[in-house]
Parts: structure tokens; sequence; C-alpha cells
């Protein structure tokens, strides 16, 4: 080999070798410190392969054994960098990488940990990487995962797939799944655990310490060991720090709590995830219409729902999906963000007839048109105010009928008053900067009523939308922000240039 490749090959192996292996310790920086450092890889990979081919001293077998040479040392480096992570940590990673570059580090997942990573990535993700893997490599993926983590995949893995990972269950977990597989996606039986530990209530303390030790591990988030009948109906909850702690001839009857939160699998799982909120749960057991213990639901489950509304809104509020794969296909995002920029170009138009309608007012009054856009953007910052307030309370299941009404008040003096006040601070402004003009009064007089009135109505629509919407079956969230700018633009140049019109 020339010595230019050698020295070609020689700065490679220099390159890969300034790449640091993450520390296995937990942090909260992390997956973000991971991240970087595989871009860096990534990126040095490539511009080495520019720099390959540039050289143009080497011949097509010798570039094509500096590229695998270089590759296979830029993949042992990235593979150092994910062996200590946690598998949410390589589902952030994987989330934030384009498709070829996510492929790339997808394989280089040791497999132990594909199925506990699938279960992580948003769906749209997680199409791309089962569209990698073969079967047999899903399978052995779902071989690592417990039942209900299964039922989460279900719906994305091929039917033969399914199907051969059903025959490899046992009896028992076959119908765990079948069970999983029958709630609604947003209940709390889809979410819940079947992996519970249970005992008698007649059971002393003693006989409950030696059956825990037979385990070789507890259940993640085993707080409270379930007290159950002979027919596996509950009774109460045992905490597992009063049974270190107690008398090992007490009974179970003695110790355990009665007055424990049950939830029931058709649940919502939004309604639980307030109540873990609301008493700080760390578990809570999962009982069927007959009192029978099916499972519980733990709070890293009630973390990922807490975390699916906040985005699904955040998302629904302009009409996106929260399911989107931020490097997905350009045609497939740009197609679903068609319906609300449609409704925008629609709504602009509307504004702009509104405005057309008082196009001799401005003519006579040039300074309207400097003015206009302030009246209309102060209605929609104050209806965004309480469109968030609303949103997030009726998320919270504190709206009711019986406190609309009072809500509903509350929000209106806080209008009147916002209005009162910076409706005046703004026809002031206005006046001071037409001073001069035969029309300055008047002008400041119209700002003053504009912006008054414009904060009344967008606190209004704020106000009305979200509950509108959840009238009518729909989430509050969804496209409310596009909706409310439609009506307090279009509102706020009426307003605006309506009083215009009858003070000139």
């Amino acid at each position: 080999m020339p010595d230019q490749a050698r020295d070609i090959e020689q700065k490679t192996a220099a390159m890969a070798g300034t790449v640091q292996t993450v520390a296995s310790a937990r942090e909260p920086e992390l997956a973000s410190r991971a991240l970087a450092r595989i871009q860096q890889c990534l990126e040095k990979a490539e511009d080495q392969r520019h720099k390959i081919t540039a050289s143009g001293a080497l011949s097509n077998e010798q570039e094509a054994q500096l590229r695998d040479s270089f590759s296979i040392q830029i993949k042992a480096e990235i593979a150092k960098v994910l062996a200590p992570l946690h598998p949410a940590d390589i589902a952030y990673i994987l989330e934030a990488l384009p498709t070829d570059d996510r492929l790339i580090v997808w394989d280089l997942v040791r497999n132990n940990q594909d199925g506990d990573v699938l279960v992580e990535v948003n769906d749209s993700v997680r199409e791309t990487l089962i569209d990698a893997m073969d079967r047999e490599e899903l399978v052995d993926a779902m071989e690592t995962l417990d039942t209900d983590e299964i039922a989460d995949l279900v719906e994305d893995l091929p039917p033969d797939v399914v199907a051969e990972v059903q025959e490899g269950l046992t009896s028992k977990e076959r119908a765990q799944l079948r069970a999983a597989m029958s709630y609604p996606e947003e209940s709390v039986g889809a979410r819940m655990d079947f992996e519970v530990v249970s005992v008698r209530e007649d059971s002393s303390m003693e006989a409950v310490f030696r059956y825990l030790r037979t385990f070789e591990e507890l259940p993640e988030l085993t707080d409270m060991i379930f007290v159950v009948d002979r027919g596996q109906k509950l009774k109460g909850a045992l905490p597992v720090s009063k049974i270190l702690i107690s008398d090992p001839e007490r009974s179970v009857r003695e110790l355990m709590k009665g007055d424990v939160l049950t939830l029931n699998p058709l649940d919502d799982a939004t309604d639980a995830a307030q109540a873990f909120e609301r008493y700080d749960l760390v578990s809570a057991p999962v009982v069927d219409e007959t009192g029978r213990l099916v499972g519980r639901l733990t709070v890293d489950e009630v973390m990922d729902v807490i975390r699916e509304s906040s985005d699904e809104d955040a998302y629904a509020a302009v009409g996106l999906s929260d399911e989107q794969d931020l490097f997905g296909s350009v045609w497939q995002a740009a197609k679903s963000r068609w319906v609300w920029l449609g409704v925008n170009l629609c709504t602009a138009f509307v504004a702009s007839r509104v405005i057309s309608c008082f196009e001799g007012t401005i003519s006579r009054v040039v300074a309207l048109a400097a003015l206009l856009p302030i009246a209309a953007n102060i209605a929609g910052n104050t209806g965004n105010q309480t469109l968030t307030l609303l949103v997030r309370s009726i998320a919270m299941g504190q709206v009711t009928s019986s406190n609309t009404f009072d809500l509903f008040k509350k929000e209106l003096g806080v209008a009147i008053i916002n209005g009162l006040l910076w409706g005046a601070i703004a026809g002031l402004g206005a006046w001071l900067l037409y001073f001069d003009a035969s029309f300055g009064m008047k002008l400041g007089l119209v700002m003053f009523l504009a912006m008054m009135l414009n904060i009344v109505v967008g606190a209004l629509v704020g106000f009305l939308v979200p509950l509108t919407l959840k009238k009518l079956d729909r989430d509050p969230a969804m496209g409310s922000s596009v909706l409310l700018t439609f009506i307090t633009d279009s509102g706020g140049f009426l307003i605006f240039l309506g009083l215009a019109g009858i003070f000139f």
C-alpha cells in the first residue's frame, strides 16, 4: 500500500480513537452527551469517506478496504457509547437521528435491548426500526418483554411474528396478552402490569417474609404487597416498609391497609394519572367488576401517560400529530399539515375581506393601518392565556358543569380589568403619536375602545373554543390555537375598523 494510503489509515485510526466512551453512571444529561458523541462519530465517518475518495492515489480496492476499516472502528466507538445506556436513552437518540444514521445505530444496539427500545420509541420511528428487522430478530426481541409490553407492540408487528410469539408464551401469558389487547388504547387495562405479588390476610408476617425471599427479584416499583382472599378478591394492601419492621408473629390482617385506591381496567388512563399525582402513589391495584385483582398500574406508566397527554395537547393545538417522525418522509409530513394550513389560508382571506370592507376609512386615516395589528395581536395573546388555562383544567377534570359559569365570570372580570388598563395605555400612546394631527384625540379614543373590546373578545373566545370542542366530543386542544387566531384576528380587525368608521 502506498505511503499516502498508510498515512490516511493512521489518521482514521487516530480520529476514531478521539471519541471517548460514556460513563455508565446514570446522569440526566447522559443521553444528550451520548447523542452528541454519536453524531460526531457519524460526521467523522462521512468526512473520512470523502477524503479517501478525493485522495485519488488509491485503487478502488484500496479505497474500499480503507472505508471498511474506518467503518469498523467508528461502529466500535458507537457501540461503546451505546453499551451503558438505558433503553429510553437509546430511544431518545434514535428519534433524533436522520433515517440512514438511525438504522446504522440501530444495528449496533445490543440484541437483548431491542424489545425495550421498541417499547420506548414513538410509533413512526418504531415502524422504521421494525421494517429494518427480519422475522427472527423480531421474535427474539419480543421474547425479552413482558406480556403487557408485547401488547403495546402487537399492532406494529407482522401477523406471522405475533403468531410465533404467542406460541412461545405459557397459557397464562397468552391469556394476559389477550386481555391486554382487548382493552381500549387509553384505558388503565392497556397500561397495567400483570406482575403482582399477593398474600392472604390470615398469613403471618414471618410467612410473608419467607414467601418474598423465594423471588429472585421483586417486580419493579413494588412498594406494596396486595392482600387477597382465596378467590383473588382484593382485601387491602401491605406496604413493604411494614414487612421489614413489623413483629414476625403479627398477621397481615392486623397491619394491612384496607382503604387502598383501586382502579378498573376500563378507567381512563389520564384520570388514573391524576389520581397518582393527587395521592403521590407509586402503584395501585387494578380490579375487575367482581373485585378480583387482575394487575397493577405503576408510576412509570403514569409518567408516560402524562408526557404523552402533554405532547398530544401541544401538537394538537396547531393541528399536528404527536407521533410524527422528526426525520420522516417529506411528502407524508407535508400532507399531515395540509388541513390546518388550508384552514389558515381560508381564515386569512376572511380577515383580509374584513379589512377591505373599510378601505375608505383607512384611506382617509392612514394611521389606522399602522395601529391595526396591535388591536388584533392583543386579542390573540389574551385568548391564548385563557385557552391554555382552560385546556389544562379540562384535561385535569377540574372544569365541570357546576363551576363553568363561575370560571366564566372570573375570566370575564380579568379581561375587563386588563382591557381598561391596557386600553387606556394604548389609547394614550396612539394620541401621543399623532398628537399634532386633528384626529389625534379621536384616534386615541378608538384605540382605547378597540383594545378593551378586543381583550374581552379574546378571553371569551379562549374560553368558549375548548368548551365547545369538548361538548362536541373532540379534543379541546385540537386546532384550538388555529381557531382562536382566526376569530381574534377577524374580530379584532372588525372591532377596530368598525369603531374607526363610526368616529371618522
